[in-house]
């Protein structure tokens, strides 16, 4: 009887296993139900452009698909996907149909690659810093976020890290007027590394609290008197900024804290992100601020429009733009034309939609493209811009 009686409880446990691991596969084809929708969208065809119409029936089977992937879940929804299955004109409408899906991270996969330029950041208070410690956080902070970045693949960044955008950090992310324009700066930089966005930051605080005075009395402050130079405290504060590189926006602020206990200092010679630089308490907690910042600009701006300037114009309707295959782009994409307006030097913001480009060839930095239909004059300075991201 002993022996049938294991042999029965056997097969009750690999029935309850079996039962849950059911249960467990509907619960997660139910989840993934949940982040998915099959919706349609539609757009009346306007002067018989069935382009413009197409496009704008994928904009509102987005906008549908975002309704109805918010019913279904409970937390902030970011649609990473959609997928045109099906589309199709009935009489004057455009129709398509499209399968879309949230994204578990909230961090879509964009389809251009957007060039960022990032700047040094300097200390609020210089004195914090000792002569005898790592003097790489100036440029290494930046340089390192700006790395994260490009690995993400989202992303092409420029390095002008020995370049400090503000004369006095303190006042950050404020900048003087130049030449009477605000954020002259930020447009002038953006312009000559041909980039959508401007990184800069400040290192408000690295300050090491005094060890000389040690309060209370007794074994406890005999023993933190002793081990003052062993066990210190120091806190670290820094601000990062993004501007957008064609109006000069501030788009991201964010300011990250922590401090370390114990041996607070950073060795002159250790390069951000280096192993070794990593391997001291202070270099970990900075390391950790970097992944976390720019895991926050990837999140925010992975999705954010494609945008690039034009540099050269032919015939008024061949265009030359200052990105290529290392953007993304391909033959065939097509981009919205924008213009600078009376703007041109300075970049005041997206004044006047000039048309729609379609790319016909493609270099590795470069692409070349003409203006559908009768659109405005386009200038060297003006730029383009993409549509909602559809794959």
């Amino acid at each position: 009887m002993r022996p049938n009686l294991w042999l029965w409880v056997a097969v009750l446990v690999l029935s309850l296993a079996a039962c849950s691991g059911l249960g467990r596969s509907r619960d997660s084809e139910a989840a993934i139900a949940s982040r998915q929708a099959t919706v349609q969208g539609s757009a009346p065809i306007i002067a018989g452009d069935v382009a413009q119409a197409r496009q704008a029936a994928i904009d509102d089977a987005i906008g549908n698909a975002s309704a109805t992937l918010r019913e279904n879940n409970a937390s902030p929804t970011l649609i990473s996907n959609i997928k045109v299955v099906d589309e199709w004109r009935d009489g004057d409408v455009y129709h398509v149909q499209a399968v879309s899906v949230l994204s578990d991270k909230q961090v879509c996969a964009s389809p251009y690659r957007k060039k960022l330029v990032a700047t040094a950041f300097p200390s609020m208070t210089p004195d914090q810093i000792a002569g005898t410690e790592s003097q790489d956080l100036y440029s290494g902070i930046p340089r390192e976020i700006g790395n994260r970045l490009m690995e993400s693949g989202d992303f092409i960044v420029r390095n002008l890290t020995h370049h400090f955008l503000y004369d006095r950090p303190e006042l950050a992310p404020e900048l003087p007027a130049n030449a009477g324009l605000p954020n002259a700066t930020i447009l002038n930089i953006a312009r000559q590394y041909d980039a959508q966005f401007v990184l800069s930051g400040v290192i408000r605080d690295f300050k090491i609290e005094s060890t000389d005075y040690v309060r209370g009395s007794g074994v406890m402050a005999q023993f933190k008197w002793a081990m003052r130079d062993v066990m210190a405290r120091r806190g670290i504060g820094i601000d990062v900024f993004v501007h957008d590189g064609y109006t000069g926006a501030l788009l991201f602020q964010r300011r990250y804290t922590d401090s370390i206990l114990g041996d607070v200092t950073l060795p002159s010679g250790y390069t951000v992100g280096s192993e070794r630089f990593e391997s001291t308490p202070a270099g970990h907690k900075i390391s950790e601020i970097i992944h976390q910042a720019s895991d926050d600009i990837r999140q925010l701006f992975g999705c954010y429009p494609f945008s690039a300037r034009v540099t050269r114009v032919d015939n008024g309707k061949h265009i030359v733009i200052a990105a290529g295959a290392q953007d993304k782009i391909k033959i065939g994409d097509r981009l919205k034309v924008y213009s600078a307006g009376f703007s041109h030097s300075a970049g005041m913001g997206f004044s006047d939609e000039l048309g729609v480009m379609i790319i016909t060839e493609v270099g590795p930095t470069m692409a070349t493209g003409n203006l559908e239909g009768q659109g405005g004059v386009v200038r060297p300075g003006d730029w383009v811009r993409s549509y909602s991201s559809v794959q």
